[in-house]
């Protein structure tokens, strides 16, 4: 009985030591995370919304989203495939903005509501953004 008892051990050892290498992988080894993807192509020219977008989002949004939406530890990059505009469409931005959002993709908490942006502004933050999504190959994909 006792080469059943030890290789049971064994097992529940191995099992123990790749769950902890999973929980590792996951919280620290993520290649979606903000910092460890390739760089953001900014668009050659932006439309006027757009370009108005870029400077609400600058002055609203850089903070946390990062230079040209690409994320920072604060907050996610907005220019990833799970911003898609048939996953998250528009009014999930406006949501977000006008009344906040629990953390559902990522890491960086609950994401307070931001009021003071507005919904004009909002809009040309989002026109901003899909731009920029556009650029990088973020298509609508249905969800």
């Amino acid at each position: 009985m006792s080469d059943g008892t030890n290789y049971m051990k064994y097992v529940v050892i191995g099992v123990l030591v790749l769950g902890a290498g999973l929980v590792a992988w996951r919280n620290f080894g993520n290649s979606d995370e903000p910092g460890r993807s390739v760089g953001i192509v900014a668009p050659q020219q932006l439309s006027a919304a757009a370009a108005l977008g870029k400077k609400a989002f600058d002055t609203n949004c850089v903070q946390c989203h990062g230079a040209n939406a690409a994320g920072t530890g604060k907050g996610p990059p907005l220019v990833h495939d799970y911003y898609n505009p048939g996953h998250h469409a528009d009014g999930a931005f406006y949501n977000a903005v006008m009344n906040g959002i629990r953390q559902h993709h990522w890491r960086f908490g609950n994401m307070p509501p931001q009021p003071h942006v507005g919904q004009d502004k909002t809009r040309m933050i989002i026109a901003y953004v899909r731009e920029l999504q556009e650029a990088n190959g973020i298509v609508y994909k249905p969800h």
